[in-house]
């Protein structure tokens, strides 16, 4: 039974990581990365879809990206889109492509990029946490209608714990990686 429990838990933590990470690639750093406008929406015949369902996105230098939409027609809306994205991109349509030049960041941009990206860290850690509190009361639960020993029960708290510092861990260095990253000049 317990062995269930922490199984379904290490799975929501490792999912909390991911999240993390995949949020993370969205936060601008100065270079280029498709993921920064993948997720953009865009207004097409009467439905939001994501950007990268209608175009071909590359980022053929550090600095630029490239949106080539499937469908020609779609071009304003898409170059509509990313600008109203309030990512701090001014796309430039030149009729068959999109180009999109990353500017440079400013050392103020940079520290508003970091306490945004400590903010959404924090959240991610207490998503883990919340994942421990459940898997301790499933736990508890166990104990309280006799479907595990006190001993058994005390194992399993323990190593919940230890998974949890362990992801805490790891969400943290994540989070130091992007930091660094975007410190850089």
């Amino acid at each position: 039974m317990s062995a269930q429990v922490l199984e379904a838990v290490k799975k929501e933590m490792e999912q909390s990581l991911e999240g993390l990470r995949h949020e993370l690639t969205t936060v601008r750093t100065g270079r280029a990365s498709t993921a920064l406008i993948e997720g953009v929406f865009v207004e097409y015949y009467g439905n939001r879809t994501p950007l990268k369902q209608l175009a071909s996105i590359s980022a053929p230098e550090a600095r630029l990206l490239v949106v080539q939409p499937h469908d020609k027609s779609i071009l304003g809306a898409v170059e509509k889109a990313i600008y109203q994205a309030d990512l701090g991109l001014t796309p430039v349509n030149d009729g068959k492509i999109i180009r999109v030049p990353i500017p440079e960041l400013t050392e103020e941009r940079r520290k508003e990029l970091v306490r945004h990206v400590k903010k959404v860290g924090e959240e991610f850690r207490v998503s883990v946490r919340n994942h421990r509190r459940e898997a301790n009361e499933r736990i508890k639960k166990l104990l309280k209608d006799k479907q595990l020993a006190e001993d058994q029960s005390r194992v399993a708290l323990d190593r919940i714990q230890k998974m949890t510092d362990e992801y805490i861990e790891k969400l943290d260095k994540a989070l130091k990686a992007k930091e660094d990253e975007l410190m850089v000049v």
